[in-house]
């Protein structure tokens, strides 16, 4: 890795150290499973919505044994405030089934097997890893893609590349905490329409702020 390459990494990883000392997943759980739910609820939709929601959801269904007897309709009509509803419910259920057929209801812990459960991709699969887990990779969500490229991490779009990318430069004991950081920086400064660069502690070293 090049030098410079270095030590523009550890100019943000200390910059958001120093501003986001304690981020961690907003989503809220009590166990790797709740996590589990609420992140494949969480697509296409704000963790704030989901946290309202899976209040509901974990007081009527609390194991996978609770969620593959679920009645569809119910589980529809319990999640349909976090969109695309018809889809996640079927996933969530297939998911529970495959859990106690595969797994005795425990979750996978590690990224091949988590992989391969209904409505689970990559970046579930390393929110719970990460969080719960020993991590694999880096979770790349909408911020964390936005914040990579205009800082110049990467040249990508696509989220696998980009994580790819991401795990080269940053230390594999930041890579839970830096996605959290990210998306806390994405959320409160480096918004998708209109970024307040001008406050930013990162604008120095900024490729989309320099314009380039």
């Amino acid at each position: 890795m090049q030098q410079s390459v270095i030590s523009k990494v550890k100019f943000i990883l200390d910059y958001l150290d120093k501003k986001y000392p304690d981020a961690k997943c907003s989503l809220r759980h009590d166990n790797p499973f709740q996590l589990l739910i609420a992140t494949i609820l969480s697509a296409q939709c704000t963790d704030a919505r989901v946290n309202i929601v899976t209040e509901k959801l974990f007081e009527r269904y609390k194991t996978p044994q609770d969620f593959a007897a679920a009645d569809i309709k119910e589980l529809k009509n319990i999640i349909k405030p976090t969109g695309f509803f018809n889809n996640k419910a079927i996933n969530i259920k297939n998911m529970a089934i495959k859990l106690i057929e595969n797994y005795n209801g425990n979750i996978p812990q590690n990224m091949q097997e988590l992989l391969s459960l209904p409505g689970v991709g990559r970046k579930t699969a390393n929110v719970i890893l990460g969080n719960c887990f020993a991590p694999e990779g880096i979770v790349v969500d909408t911020h964390v893609k936005r914040v990579s490229k205009r800082l110049g991490l990467t040249n990508n779009d696509n989220p696998d590349k980009i994580e790819s990318d991401l795990v080269k430069i940053i230390p594999k004991e930041k890579w839970n905490i830096f996605s959290h950081q990210v998306i806390l920086f994405g959320r409160e400064i480096c918004a998708s329409r209109k970024p307040k660069c001008d406050v930013c502690g990162l604008n120095t070293i900024c490729s989309y702020y320099k314009g380039y």
